[in-house]
């Protein structure tokens, strides 16, 4: 008896009966939107590396906001430009620093927005590092190292538990400023529980923290550096943001974070790491986020203007790989665009 052929393509011939078997779908409530807000008024500066993305004043990002709620986005997240940096990142944790005056304004304007708070200094720092940064013995002062570009890492050190006060103060602040989600990138030894600790002690037990858990040493976060201005002065990242080599140890962080208290976690980049993400997938019960980075876009960006690509059909199938693999929140500067194709 001759084996039966099965005719897959039979429920491919139309769009209804495609939509009907369908695994994976995209819908707006998984999207968070980046945002980057500076001091100003009427400022919406566009980002050169990142077409369609602004750096933006107080009231521009409360209109932006506004318009990505109405959207069904459901979320965004916070990124700041002070106006002044130093060496203990004064505007993370300032009450009346650039990201908790956002969060305020744009509860009073759209309070049903969930804003997450990324909680990292590199955009406050005068080095550009996610950490406090301290000579190594017998090296340069740290000073001498900012004014002279390329000086060896190997002679400063990114010091781990000076770092988790500061932390800890800035999630504190936020919180209490209105964010809803607490959002540590810094990769920090132990971040999680020290700013766990820290909430639960300000009576903020009910904020939950999405830790960038996995957090790759990438080349994909060029354009972000620009729009955030948070470029490192000297050396490189590579001592505490992970090697892209390792799957495991990124299953180490990721199990690390949860036992500290994470409530979600998230990895980042996107694309690139899709083995990771549907790895944790198959680990780990939290809800579970990815992060489609600066490069990611700009690369999409740059080839949809050259017109060697479909713009939007080659975003929506990017959003839809980091759904597939098993991300059930995304973070993507595509979050409006996306949401209006979905409606």
């Amino acid at each position: 008896m001759p084996f039966p052929v099965t005719r897959l393509r039979r429920l491919r011939r139309n769009e209804p009966l495609r939509s009907m078997v369908r695994e994976t779908r995209l819908t707006p409530e998984a999207f968070v939107y980046p945002i980057f807000v500076c001091p100003g008024q009427g400022v919406r500066k566009e980002v050169r590396s990142m077409p369609g993305v602004f750096n933006l004043s107080v009231d521009e990002a409360v209109k932006e906001a506004r318009e990505t709620y109405s959207l069904g986005v459901p979320a965004v997240i916070l990124f700041g430009l002070p106006e002044k940096k130093d060496e203990v990142a004064t505007g993370a944790w300032a009450d009346d620093g650039i990201v908790q005056q956002t969060t305020r304004a744009i509860k009073r304007e759209v309070p049903n927005l969930i804003i997450l708070g990324d909680v990292c200094l590199c955009e406050y720092m005068s080095h550009g590092h996610c950490g406090v940064v301290r000579p190594a013995s017998g090296a340069q002062s740290l000073g001498a190292a900012v004014a002279a570009p390329g000086a060896a890492v190997t002679d400063y050190e990114i010091v781990n538990d000076a770092t988790l006060e500061l932390l800890a103060r800035t999630s504190v602040s936020l919180a209490r400023a209105g964010v809803d989600i607490i959002a540590p990138s810094d990769m920090m030894d132990g971040r999680v529980a020290a700013i766990r600790k820290a909430l639960d002690e300000a009576r903020l037990t009910n904020t939950p923290i999405l830790s960038y858990a996995a957090k790759f040493a990438s080349g994909f976060y060029g354009p972000f550096r620009e729009a955030a201005d948070s470029a490192p002065q000297f050396g490189d990242r590579r001592s505490y943001q992970m090697d892209p080599a390792n799957l495991r140890e990124a299953m180490r962080e990721i199990e690390l974070d949860i036992e500290e208290g994470a409530d979600m976690i998230m990895i980042k980049p996107a694309m690139p790491y899709l083995d990771v993400i549907a790895a944790a997938r198959e680990r780990v019960d939290v809800p579970l986020a990815a992060y489609q980075v600066s490069g990611e876009y700009a690369m999409i960006e740059a080839a949809a203007r050259n017109n060697w690509i479909d713009r939007d059909r080659v975003m929506m199938e990017s959003l839809l790989s980091i759904r597939r693999a098993g991300a059930s929140i995304i973070l993507t500067y595509y979050a409006k665009d996306a949401a209006r194709l979905l409606s």
